[in-house]
């Protein structure tokens, strides 16, 4: 689905943004065409009201118009004071000009209010879209998917490959494209995924060959074996050896790459501790629907799939 909500951030260095804020004559036809611009959040005062520079001038947002709560639920005071220094959207809800200067009047509710109506509310499991990283927990990553309405990410859709925290695939600010996964379009909520647009164990596999050495990342030390990350959608079981620990980077020998069976055996050649920022995500579907995403290859008994 085309989505012209766009996240907070990506409008407000654009020509559409600046030609509505450069003037208040554009800021009226705005106001009077109902357009979604947006500032940065410079202030928030003791009463909770966002200050927003607009080009050259400054708006307000009254803390009642500061966050759409589609549920009803009181807004928290965390939700409008962590806005500042940020970007915010919203639309020009008054102009009023006396001897005193310019009074903007904006409300990012209703900014937030058109983009749940009218494209978030009408997702369904299995959209493909984009979004960018707002914060993370170790539970999951929250994303902005249009307007700054959140859609929750858990840790365990991020990658087939296990992590302990979303600051292992992610970065803060990144943009990255995700799946539907489940929606409540009463309240405007979302959960999202991700791993399914990384592709197959069949698609990762063909990367590599047996008799090759190749690096990787030790995800996880048990007693029978130690997993090895080759990419993030495909993890190997290597021979337990001593002294290694999870998050060093591990050159591997492979052994084998069994199908059947959704394997591949590797042989610790040597480890190091490193520290690597997130790599650039490599996406095998980047738009479109899914209804079934089968990760196991068809001559494996064991299925592993998800189904919206």
């Amino acid at each position: 689905m085309t989505n012209k909500y766009l996240p907070e951030g990506e409008l407000l260095n654009t020509a559409f943004n600046s030609e509505y804020t450069e003037s208040i004559s554009g800021l009226e036809r705005a106001k009077n065409e109902g357009v979604i611009l947006e500032g940065r959040a410079v202030l928030c005062d003791s009463q909770h009201n966002l200050y927003v520079e607009i080009g050259a001038y400054k708006g307000i947002i009254p803390r009642q118009e500061a966050v759409y709560s589609p549920s009803g639920e009181a807004v928290k005071d965390i939700a409008v004071i962590t806005r500042v220094g940020k970007s915010v959207c919203f639309k020009v809800m008054q102009i009023e000009q006396d001897e005193n200067g310019v009074r903007i009047v904006l409300s990012r509710k209703q900014a937030q209010k058109e983009c749940c109506d009218n494209y978030v509310s009408r997702l369904y499991p299995g959209d493909i879209i984009e979004a960018a990283v707002t914060h993370m927990e170790q539970f999951g990553v929250f994303c902005d998917i249009g307007c700054g309405m959140i859609g929750l990410m858990p840790v365990d859709c991020i990658s087939v490959s296990r992590i302990s925290h979303p600051s292992e695939r992610f970065v803060s600010g990144q943009r990255i494209k995700c799946v539907v996964k489940g929606t409540e379009p009463e309240i405007c909520r979302i959960t999202l995924t991700h791993k399914e647009l990384l592709g197959t164990w069949e698609e990762n596999a063909l990367i590599f060959r047996a008799g090759e050495t190749v690096a990787g990342i030790v995800r996880s030390v048990e007693s029978y074996g130690i997993f090895v990350e080759l990419t993030p959608n495909l993890a190997g079981l290597a021979e337990w050896c001593d002294g290694v620990s999870v998050g060093q980077t591990a050159a591997v020998y492979i052994k084998s790459i069994i199908p059947e069976k959704m394997k591949i055996k590797l042989v610790i050649v040597d480890v190091v501790d490193t520290f690597t920022q997130p790599e650039e995500i490599e996406y095998r579907i980047e738009s479109g629907h899914m209804d079934v995403w089968r990760y196991s290859p068809e001559e494996c008994q064991k299925e592993v799939y998800t189904e919206f």
